[in-house]
């Protein structure tokens, strides 16, 4: 006879919540990616890639709910990688001719990923080890 025995999910630090909320901002920023269609003449994205990013920011929401909800180390990785996936997407604004301030944003939006994504996965700070006295 084996008794299974659940453990509670480690709590979300502060450093933690603090990303999840900056992704699910970063993702909520996404969703209306697809609205805004790059017009003709203009050089940007295709309507492929808001598409891409508008499903990614939905994703990286309902993944930062359900982390925050369920303290799934899990969810809160896809929620990572989803927030990766449309920094990547944003990357070619840097070696087209965009005005500056597109690359700025394109810029800003790498920072908010990187720093987002540290908190995220910056796992809690464990007490010290105590040493037993061998006497």
């Amino acid at each position: 006879m084996s008794s299974s025995t659940q453990t509670a999910a480690p709590p979300w630090t502060t450093r933690n919540r603090v990303g999840l909320v900056l992704a699910g901002l970063y993702g909520l920023g996404n969703i209306p990616s697809v609205a805004a269609s790059t017009p003709e003449g203009v050089v940007g994205p295709g309507l492929q890639i808001l598409v891409v990013d508008s499903v990614l920011g939905l994703a990286a929401v309902v993944a930062v709910i359900v982390a925050w909800v369920r303290r799934s180390r899990t969810a809160a990785r896809l929620a990572a990688g989803a927030m990766v996936l449309i920094t990547i997407t944003a990357l070619p604004g840097f070696f087209v001719d965009v005005p500056a301030p597109v690359k700025l944003l394109v810029a800003g939006s790498v920072l908010v990923t990187a720093v987002a994504v540290i908190l995220i996965l910056t796992p809690a700070r464990r007490p010290p080890a105590v040493l037993e006295d061998p006497r």
